[in-house]
């Protein structure tokens, strides 16, 4: 759209983009996201302002023009390359393959795209697609969700997701968890035999525990299945799939799956190398190095989820047993374990995909507390080798190489500065550790933040999309409730502004009684709303 402002002499173009941005009310329908007019766009009270000072209006159709920005124009060129997307709510389709709150949901798409934002993320779980039984898939709910992410414009990003959520609860597959009631050693178990049921074990991906097939050959071709359902979507409406890899998707083992008590800085987690495959798989490696004791288990002095690194032997800055020859053996072990489990999914990936414009992406964790201490247990623990005397990202953003993956890296939104001195945190510095080793290999990064409204969040994000090494997109998670509130969605909205337009003048800016904004509510059915995730 192309609005003319015509005065004695003179006709001054304002950019599409501007008029999304200005204090324009938006609404879609009875799914209202701005506004009290229906199937409306309204700027009256910039019309009425500058009417008083003489001027008329056209408001014609046009073909967008690129615009050029004049040399004094404060935008970082790099933010020009970085694409911007947004997270669906984890429960966008539900258990019965229905799309939920689905006309909040394309009133939200809507409001995305007159932002300017590029496309949304779509979670895609396995225990809605395939839960009946093996090999029947039923994608009917998400096929709706991609028609309307390709009628409302945007591109979209899909996340297979091999793992169950708590919050909101999505479960694996039935037939999956029917095998469990025989066979619980195909999940994750902690030093005190207590199993993590949300996502399989990697030491069973090659085993054929899922009812004569190997968890990798029950991934492939839900793969190629998908594949097939989406065909006319991959390469035009859909860009890039992420698979998933372990817990919330992210390549790391569930070392942290027990929230800190009462408030408490969380601890420095558990190894979990205890099911009855890991075990095997352990003792064998420890026979063939000519130590099998070796192989009995994982480090005895190690704490436990909620404990501080001091609290036992393994973990100490000085003299802790992970310096040790036993500690080097177990913690090479298990991090090869993980990067290996890494390797066979994003091979498959790559392989089921290659003949697709798509990209393949995988998502590594931001493990950042007690990154200022020697050991880094809270990396250790989650199967990254790295302490403050060895790169562990380095194997890593190899195998992302290897495959032609790129890498999603979260918590982009943290700085050092908000975390709490006794955790000895550092996302920062972790953040760069990892991106420089994705960037000696050639990887491309990816970025998503981890807390919605974290202090200083949108100023972190768009500190870590600029400079030289920029990222290949970003992705704010998530559409949900919150997202949509005035406690959030006018500074989300500052921001996608200061992405994509350079500073204006303060002439250009609306008066202050014009600047306030409607509620911004993701439906006017008070019955139904938006999960937050």
């Amino acid at each position: 759209m192309e609005v003319s402002v015509i005065g004695s002499s003179s006709q001054a173009k304002i950019r599409k983009t501007e008029l999304a941005y200005r204090d324009l009310r938006y609404c879609f329908g009875k799914d209202k996201i701005f506004s009290r007019k229906p199937n409306s766009v309204c700027f009256e009270s910039q019309i009425t302002r500058l009417r008083k000072a003489g001027l008329r209006f056209t408001v014609k159709a046009v073909v967008s023009e690129p615009i050029l920005e004049s040399k004094s124009s404060t935008r970082s060129k790099s933010l020009d390359r970085v694409r911007l997307f947004v997270g669906l709510p984890l429960d966008t389709v539900s258990e019965c393959n229905t799309v939920n709150h689905a006309r909040a949901i394309a009133a939200g798409l809507k409001a995305l795209k007159l932002l300017g934002v590029e496309g949304v993320e779509l979670p895609v779980w396995w225990g809605v697609v395939e839960n009946v039984a093996m090999g029947k898939y039923d994608w009917s709910g998400y096929l709706a969700v991609a028609e309307m992410v390709r009628i409302a414009g945007l591109k979209l990003h899909v996340s297979l997701s091999f793992h169950a959520s708590r919050q909101p609860k999505i479960p694996l597959p039935k037939w999956v968890t029917q095998i469990r009631e025989s066979q619980s050693s195909i999940f994750f178990r902690d030093r005190s035999g207590q199993h993590y049921q949300e996502c399989l074990s990697l030491s069973v991906d090659d085993l054929t525990v899922l009812n004569g097939k190997t968890p990798i050959q029950v991934y492939r071709e839900f793969c190629e299945n998908f594949k097939s359902a989406f065909s006319t979507f991959l390469g035009s409406t859909i860009t890039g799939i992420s698979m998933g890899l372990g817990p919330d998707g992210e390549l790391r083992y569930p070392s942290h799956h027990k929230p800190a008590k009462n408030g408490r800085i969380a601890g420095v987690g558990e190894f979990q190398c205890y099911d009855m495959n890991m075990l095997n798989i352990l003792k064998q490696h420890a026979e063939a190095n000519g130590n099998p004791l070796w192989g009995l288990g994982g480090p005895h002095d190690a704490p436990t989820y909620d404990q501080s690194p001091n609290s036992n032997g393994f973990f100490k800055d000085h003299g802790g047993s992970w310096e040790s020859p036993y500690g080097d053996f177990f913690l090479s072990w298990y991090s090869s374990q993980l990067i290996s489990h890494g390797n066979r999914l994003l091979s498959l990936a790559s392989s089921v995909f290659s003949d697709t414009a798509v990209n393949v992406y995988g998502k590594v964790p931001l493990m950042h507390m007690w990154y200022k201490t020697q050991a880094h247990p809270s990396e250790l623990t989650a199967g990254f080798y790295n302490t403050a005397s060895r790169n562990g990202y380095e194997a890593v953003a190899e195998m992302f190489a290897r495959n032609s993956c790129k890498i999603i890296l979260p918590g982009m939104d943290l700085s050092d500065e908000h975390q709490p001195q006794e955790s000895l945190s550092s996302p920062e510095l972790l953040l760069a550790q990892i991106r420089n080793a994705c960037r000696k290999q050639g990887v491309e990064v990816s970025g998503q933040n981890l807390a919605s409204g974290a202090p200083g969040s949108f100023e972190q994000i768009k500190k870590n999309m600029l400079g030289e090494h920029t990222i290949d997109l970003f992705t704010f998670q998530r559409m949900g409730a919150h997202f949509f509130s005035p406690e959030h969605f006018p500074s989300f909205t500052k921001f996608v502004r200061s992405l994509s337009q350079p500073e204006l003048h303060s002439d250009d800016l609306p008066a202050k009684e014009e600047e306030a904004t409607e509620s911004v509510r993701a439906s006017s059915d008070p019955n139904v709303h938006m999960q937050t995730a």
